[in-house]
């Protein structure tokens, strides 16, 4: 287990409001457009971070990361374990406070680099689910 009720619970009401989604785009058939947009109903800023760099949601989205020019508290990632990787490294590098990947994104190593650098760290969980089921 990659995190647990505590943690998510921090991650979710301590750690700031600004959530950079990874993955996010403009395409309404995938999963991280609806649950950026359940992130907003629980007073979540999100930050569209997608190649395309998209404004989704009334938010403007930018290409990377590192594009972003404010800090960003947690990095809600929406791309494939192979991938996931490299974007926790990349929150480390934006002094981001949390990292969250997705269901069935998972990746051990990531999560061990990203608690040693000193985040929060929840992996195959989803925040839509989390919200409301702790309240």
């Amino acid at each position: 287990m990659y995190g647990d009720d505590a943690t998510i619970r921090r991650i979710l009401t301590e750690l700031g409001n600004t959530w950079a989604v990874v993955g996010l785009s403009a395409n309404e058939r995938r999963a991280a457009y609806g649950v950026s947009r359940t992130l907003q109903r629980f007073g979540k800023r999100i930050v569209p971070v997608h190649p395309k760099a998209e404004t989704v949601h009334g938010e403007r989205g930018y290409a990377s990361l590192a594009d972003i020019p404010f800090d960003v508290d947690v990095v809600d990632v929406f791309v494939n374990s192979e991938l996931a990787g490299p974007v926790a490294d990349e929150a480390v590098a934006k002094g981001a406070r949390a990292v969250w990947f997705q269901l069935g994104v998972v990746d051990p190593a990531a999560y061990e680099r990203t608690r040693a650098a000193g985040l929060e760290m929840i992996m195959d969980r989803c925040p839509a689910i989390e919200i409301p089921r702790l309240g």
